[in-house]
């Protein structure tokens, strides 16, 4: 018994599901549904059946948890053996490393990387705006400085 408990405790500090643990679990929902008939003889109450239905219901679904759990690490233990088999027979004992460089970008004819995209040609002229005679900063201030000035030229205009 005493093993029982040492081992108990320790599995609780174990991840995933031990079977210490599952014997603890199925024995203390054991005990409950045998609490819950007890009282149901003692009292007649109908809240003694709801709650062993719901107790029912939890005990299983831990069950099957775990059973889904133990099923789960058995078939990823099978793939990491598998992997580590295939990786031990395409080994080849050499530790050269291959280093690959991609292919140099050649310049002249595009390729095409679909057939839906089209490559359109540039229509229409740009033009570059003039330079402001003022040396006071950018284009961008004097830019906005222009548009200030127009502002406060039509509130102006209001005031008359």
């Amino acid at each position: 018994m005493a093993g029982f408990v040492q081992e108990l405790w320790e599995s609780i500090f174990t991840p995933g599901t031990t079977p210490t643990l599952l014997v603890a679990t199925n024995v203390t929902f054991a005990s409950l549904q045998l609490v819950l008939l007890l009282l149901l003889v003692a009292t007649y109450s109908i809240h003694f059946i709801i709650l062993s239905f719901l107790c029912g219901g939890l005990w299983w679904a831990i069950n099957w948890f775990a059973a889904e759990l133990k099923v789960a690490q058995a078939k990823e233990a099978r793939e990491k053996a598998r992997s580590q088999r295939a990786a031990a027979q395409s080994s080849d004992d050499s530790e050269t490393e291959v280093e690959t460089t991609p292919a140099p970008i050649t310049k002249g004819k595009p390729t095409l990387g679909s057939k839906e995209v089209k490559i359109t040609e540039q229509t229409g002229d740009l033009k570059l705006r003039s330079e402001p005679t003022s040396s006071s900063g950018t284009k961008s201030s004097v830019s906005t400085e222009d548009e200030w000035e127009k502002v406060s030229e039509n509130e102006n205009e209001k005031d008359k």
